[in-house]
Protein backbone atom coordinates (compact mmCIF):
# COMPACT_ATOMS: atom_id res chain seq x y z
CA UNK A 1 0.00 0.00 0.00
CA UNK A 2 1.21 3.07 -0.62
CA UNK A 3 2.52 5.51 1.97
CA UNK A 4 3.27 9.33 2.05
CA UNK A 5 5.05 12.03 4.81
CA UNK A 6 2.69 14.73 5.27
CA UNK A 7 2.26 17.73 7.05
CA UNK A 8 -0.53 18.07 9.47
CA UNK A 9 -1.66 21.50 10.89
CA UNK A 10 0.26 21.92 13.47
CA UNK A 11 3.04 21.76 11.19
CA UNK A 12 4.04 17.94 12.85
CA UNK A 13 4.43 15.43 10.23
CA UNK A 14 2.53 12.10 9.98
CA UNK A 15 2.61 8.94 7.17
CA UNK A 16 -0.47 9.03 5.15
CA UNK A 17 -2.17 5.88 3.41
CA UNK A 18 -3.77 7.10 -0.40
CA UNK A 19 -5.68 4.06 -1.04
CA UNK A 20 -7.60 4.66 2.58
CA UNK A 21 -7.62 8.09 2.80
CA UNK A 22 -5.99 7.43 6.47
CA UNK A 23 -3.20 8.45 7.90
CA UNK A 24 -1.47 7.76 11.08
CA UNK A 25 -2.53 10.91 13.75
CA UNK A 26 -4.97 13.68 12.97
CA UNK A 27 -4.67 15.55 9.94
CA UNK A 28 -5.79 18.65 12.01
CA UNK A 29 -2.36 18.27 14.17
CA UNK A 30 -0.25 15.01 15.10
CA UNK A 31 0.76 16.73 17.74
CA UNK A 32 -1.85 18.27 19.19
CA UNK A 33 -3.93 15.23 18.82
CA UNK A 34 -1.48 13.03 20.91
CA UNK A 35 -1.42 15.88 24.09
CA UNK A 36 -5.02 15.80 24.12
CA UNK A 37 -6.11 12.38 23.83
CA UNK A 38 -3.19 10.50 25.35
CA UNK A 39 -1.39 12.84 27.78
CA UNK A 40 -4.24 15.59 29.23
CA UNK A 41 -7.32 12.70 28.99
CA UNK A 42 -4.87 9.52 29.96
CA UNK A 43 -1.51 10.16 31.78
CA UNK A 44 -2.34 13.12 33.58
CA UNK A 45 -5.31 11.61 35.10
CA UNK A 46 -3.49 8.32 36.37
CA UNK A 47 -2.67 9.15 40.44
CA UNK A 48 0.42 6.74 40.27
CA UNK A 49 3.86 6.98 40.60
CA UNK A 50 4.66 4.39 38.41
CA UNK A 51 2.84 3.66 35.30
CA UNK A 52 2.37 0.44 33.25
CA UNK A 53 1.39 1.69 29.53
CA UNK A 54 -0.15 -0.31 26.79
CA UNK A 55 -0.33 1.55 23.19
CA UNK A 56 -2.37 -0.41 20.35
CA UNK A 57 -0.52 0.88 17.03
CA UNK A 58 3.03 2.34 18.18
CA UNK A 59 3.26 3.69 14.87
CA UNK A 60 5.84 6.75 14.46
CA UNK A 61 6.47 6.04 18.18
CA UNK A 62 4.88 10.15 18.51
CA UNK A 63 2.83 8.88 21.85
CA UNK A 64 5.50 7.23 23.36
CA UNK A 65 8.12 9.84 22.90
CA UNK A 66 5.78 12.42 24.07
CA UNK A 67 5.14 10.41 26.98
CA UNK A 68 8.67 10.38 27.75
CA UNK A 69 8.62 13.98 27.74
CA UNK A 70 6.22 14.90 29.49
CA UNK A 71 6.02 12.85 32.69
CA UNK A 72 8.29 12.36 36.09
CA UNK A 73 6.27 8.88 36.60
CA UNK A 74 8.49 5.26 36.13
CA UNK A 75 6.75 4.19 33.11
CA UNK A 76 6.55 0.88 31.55
CA UNK A 77 5.83 0.87 28.32
CA UNK A 78 4.46 -1.68 25.85
CA UNK A 79 3.83 -0.76 22.28
CA UNK A 80 1.53 -3.12 20.06
CA UNK A 81 2.52 -2.94 16.02
CA UNK A 82 1.80 -5.58 13.61
CA UNK A 83 3.62 -3.26 10.86
CA UNK A 84 6.37 -1.41 12.09
CA UNK A 85 7.36 1.81 9.89
CA UNK A 86 10.26 1.89 8.37
CA UNK A 87 13.48 3.37 9.60
CA UNK A 88 13.49 5.49 6.11
CA UNK A 89 10.24 6.62 7.14
CA UNK A 90 10.96 7.62 10.87
CA UNK A 91 13.95 9.57 9.40
CA UNK A 92 11.52 11.99 7.63
CA UNK A 93 9.51 12.67 10.85
CA UNK A 94 10.01 16.24 12.69
CA UNK A 95 8.33 15.58 15.72
CA UNK A 96 12.13 16.35 17.52
CA UNK A 97 12.50 19.53 15.75
CA UNK A 98 8.43 20.55 16.39
CA UNK A 99 8.63 19.39 20.15
CA UNK A 100 11.74 21.43 20.29
CA UNK A 101 13.48 18.82 21.90
CA UNK A 102 16.89 18.35 20.49
CA UNK A 103 18.39 17.34 23.56
CA UNK A 104 16.80 14.39 23.63
CA UNK A 105 17.14 13.65 19.99
CA UNK A 106 18.70 10.62 21.23
CA UNK A 107 15.80 9.20 23.25
CA UNK A 108 13.65 9.27 20.02
CA UNK A 109 16.68 7.30 17.90
CA UNK A 110 16.58 4.82 20.58
CA UNK A 111 12.80 4.46 20.61
CA UNK A 112 13.19 3.17 17.18
CA UNK A 113 16.60 1.53 17.28
CA UNK A 114 16.11 -1.36 20.01
CA UNK A 115 15.44 -4.23 18.97
CA UNK A 116 11.95 -6.16 19.41
CA UNK A 117 10.03 -8.47 21.28
CA UNK A 118 12.71 -7.59 24.45
CA UNK A 119 12.30 -5.11 27.30
CA UNK A 120 14.80 -2.21 26.78
CA UNK A 121 15.96 0.40 29.46
CA UNK A 122 15.64 3.41 27.66
CA UNK A 123 16.43 5.55 30.66
CA UNK A 124 16.39 4.84 35.05
CA UNK A 125 12.61 5.90 34.67
CA UNK A 126 11.65 4.70 31.25
CA UNK A 127 11.56 0.98 29.65
CA UNK A 128 9.99 0.02 26.61
CA UNK A 129 8.62 -2.84 25.41
CA UNK A 130 7.87 -3.25 21.46
CA UNK A 131 6.00 -6.51 20.02
CA UNK A 132 5.32 -6.99 16.59
CA UNK A 133 1.49 -8.28 16.96
CA UNK A 134 -1.81 -8.27 15.67
CA UNK A 135 -4.18 -6.91 17.95
CA UNK A 136 -6.85 -9.96 18.50
CA UNK A 137 -3.30 -12.05 19.36
CA UNK A 138 -3.17 -9.78 23.00
CA UNK A 139 -3.45 -11.62 25.79
CA UNK A 140 -2.17 -9.20 28.45
CA UNK A 141 -3.89 -9.90 32.08
CA UNK A 142 -4.31 -7.63 34.74
CA UNK A 143 -0.99 -5.86 33.77
CA UNK A 144 -1.57 -2.33 32.92
CA UNK A 145 -2.82 1.08 34.40
CA UNK A 146 -3.57 2.47 31.03
CA UNK A 147 -4.07 1.92 27.51
CA UNK A 148 -3.30 4.59 24.79
CA UNK A 149 -6.26 2.66 21.93
CA UNK A 150 -4.36 4.79 18.65
CA UNK A 151 -5.58 1.86 16.03
CA UNK A 152 -6.57 3.37 12.39
CA UNK A 153 -9.97 4.13 12.37
CA UNK A 154 -13.21 2.41 12.29
CA UNK A 155 -14.02 3.44 8.75
CA UNK A 156 -10.88 1.49 7.39
CA UNK A 157 -10.56 -1.28 9.80
CA UNK A 158 -13.70 -1.76 11.67
CA UNK A 159 -12.36 -5.24 13.09
CA UNK A 160 -9.71 -3.28 15.45
CA UNK A 161 -13.24 -1.37 17.17
CA UNK A 162 -15.03 -5.02 18.36
CA UNK A 163 -16.40 -6.15 21.25
CA UNK A 164 -13.75 -8.92 21.07
CA UNK A 165 -10.88 -6.20 20.39
CA UNK A 166 -12.53 -4.46 23.71
CA UNK A 167 -12.03 -7.63 25.62
CA UNK A 168 -8.42 -8.17 25.21
CA UNK A 169 -8.08 -4.49 26.08
CA UNK A 170 -10.27 -4.49 29.89
CA UNK A 171 -8.62 -8.37 30.64
CA UNK A 172 -5.14 -6.49 29.99
CA UNK A 173 -6.27 -3.80 31.97
CA UNK A 174 -6.10 -4.04 36.15
CA UNK A 175 -9.41 -2.37 38.13
CA UNK A 176 -9.86 1.02 37.58
CA UNK A 177 -7.34 0.73 34.64
CA UNK A 178 -8.74 3.31 31.94
CA UNK A 179 -8.35 2.84 27.53
CA UNK A 180 -8.17 6.51 26.08
CA UNK A 181 -8.97 6.60 22.04
CA UNK A 182 -9.50 9.36 19.44
CA UNK A 183 -12.76 7.58 18.59
CA UNK A 184 -16.20 8.56 19.53
CA UNK A 185 -18.29 6.54 17.68
CA UNK A 186 -21.87 5.38 19.02
CA UNK A 187 -20.98 1.68 17.79
CA UNK A 188 -17.36 1.98 19.87
CA UNK A 189 -18.98 3.31 22.96
CA UNK A 190 -21.23 0.40 23.03
CA UNK A 191 -18.68 -2.42 21.80
CA UNK A 192 -16.63 -0.96 25.19
CA UNK A 193 -20.06 -0.62 27.17
CA UNK A 194 -20.60 -4.32 26.22
CA UNK A 195 -17.41 -5.91 27.45
CA UNK A 196 -17.84 -4.25 30.86
CA UNK A 197 -16.05 -0.57 30.70
CA UNK A 198 -17.76 2.42 31.97
CA UNK A 199 -17.33 4.88 29.29
CA UNK A 200 -17.62 8.79 29.14
CA UNK A 201 -17.40 11.13 26.74
CA UNK A 202 -15.00 14.11 26.21
CA UNK A 203 -14.05 16.92 24.16
CA UNK A 204 -12.11 16.04 21.19
CA UNK A 205 -8.46 17.24 20.04
CA UNK A 206 -8.74 19.31 17.19
CA UNK A 207 -11.06 18.88 14.61
CA UNK A 208 -12.93 16.25 16.41
CA UNK A 209 -16.21 17.40 18.76
CA UNK A 210 -15.74 14.57 21.60
CA UNK A 211 -13.32 11.07 21.86
CA UNK A 212 -13.67 8.12 24.59
CA UNK A 213 -12.67 7.33 27.89
CA UNK A 214 -13.18 4.20 29.28
CA UNK A 215 -12.50 2.89 32.90
CA UNK A 216 -12.35 -0.12 34.22
CA UNK A 217 -14.20 -0.67 37.92
CA UNK A 218 -12.90 -1.80 40.96
CA UNK A 219 -15.14 -4.59 41.18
Amino acid sequence: MKREIIITSDGSTTIHLPDWNEQYHSKHGAIQEAYHVFIKSGLEIVEKDEVAILEIGFGTGLNCFITFLETQKKIDYVGIEAYPVAEEEVDKLNYVAELKAENQQNIFDKIHAVSWEEKHQITADFNLTKREQFFKDIEDKDTFDLVYFDAFGARVQPELWTEEIFKKMYDALLPNGILVTYAAKGSVRRAMQAVGFSVERLPGPPGKREMLRATKPSI
